[in-house]
């Protein structure tokens, strides 16, 4: 049972090296990583890949570590019992499952994924703790204990947003996801887009690079960006020689929408092309990033 990528998700060796320690060491695993660069999907892939059912826990600023195990419904048992509802004298009938719960009592080992667990307050990871480890937990309510029946494979993302415990980072097998350098990216995009006309790719990526090394920019565009953008490209027939334009007042690029999501970025690149404007006739042009401009 090893993890070597799938046909649809392009894993280095050090991913996948790091998925199979996870699995062997029976920890879990955690991904951290920029937005947009595979993390949340790696979990379904390596589902997918294992043959394995996959249970999926996204992690919002509110949510408790008690949710993920189980909720008891206490309002709706007092108002059944009011009206006279023979279910009251069955508590079980109140308490909804979380996912570790469906995860530990899963007939087949499963992958569960905890999404973006840094959205969650600092007490969060810690409050799993014992849970993770023994692979167990009790329910105070019914008194019964719950232990996993088959041991999950946890994949836990993270977009290092914010630090978490030492004693929460102990009990992992740790991955950081690079974002990747641009061979690494056309093998992304040829599994997106096989056979996609190599200047097209070529000039994408040139002006994709150039557009995160632009100092200043609040959020650079991530790997899924960049094949909304490759996917726009090619429905409206872009000619890649618009995406070479060495005009330094056409820094914005065609579709922008896909790769820049805030004003402040649109904003940005707009004062760059009004400077260039600005700038004495017949000087050097100078690109996105201060520099000479596309060649």
């Amino acid at each position: 049972m090893r993890f070597q990528g799938t046909d649809s998700y392009v894993a280095d060796s050090e991913l996948s090296a790091a998925v199979n320690a996870a699995i062997a060491l029976e920890r879990p695993l955690l991904v951290k990583g920029e937005p947009g660069t595979g993390k949340t999907e790696l979990a379904r892939q390596v589902a997918d890949a294992l043959g394995m059912p996959l249970l999926e826990w996204h992690i919002k600023s509110t949510t408790k570590a008690r949710q993920g195990l189980y909720e008891y419904d206490a309002v709706g048992r007092l108002r059944d019992s009011q009206l006279g509802d023979e279910r009251v004298h069955d508590i079980s009938n109140y308490i909804r499952k979380g996912k570790l719960w469906e995860a530990f009592t899963a007939t087949k080992r499963s992958v569960l994924l905890i999404d973006e667990i840094d959205k969650a307050d600092i007490e969060f990871p810690n409050d799993l703790l014992q849970e993770l480890d023994r692979m167990e937990f009790h329910v105070y309510e019914t008194g019964e204990t719950i232990k996993a029946v088959e041991r999950p494979v946890v994949i836990i993302t993270s977009n290092n947003e914010k630090e978490l415990p030492d004693a929460f980072l102990r009990r992992c097998f740790f991955h950081f996801i690079a974002f990747p350098d641009e061979e690494m990216m056309r093998a992304i995009v040829d599994v997106h887009f096989p056979g996609l006309k190599s200047r097209l790719l070529a000039e994408a990526l040139k002006l994709f690079y150039e557009i995160r090394s632009v100092p200043g920019v609040k959020k650079k565009p991530s790997t899924s960006e960049l094949l909304d953008w490759l996917k726009l490209l090619l429905i409206e027939d872009i000619d890649p020689a618009l995406l070479s334009e060495q005009d330094p007042r056409k820094l914005i690029p065609p579709l922008h929408g896909a790769l820049l999501k805030n004003e402040q970025d649109v904003m940005l690149f707009e004062k760059l092309a009004f400077m260039a404007r600005r700038a004495p006739a017949g000087g050097p042009g100078r690109g996105p990033g201060g520099g000479p401009g596309r060649a």
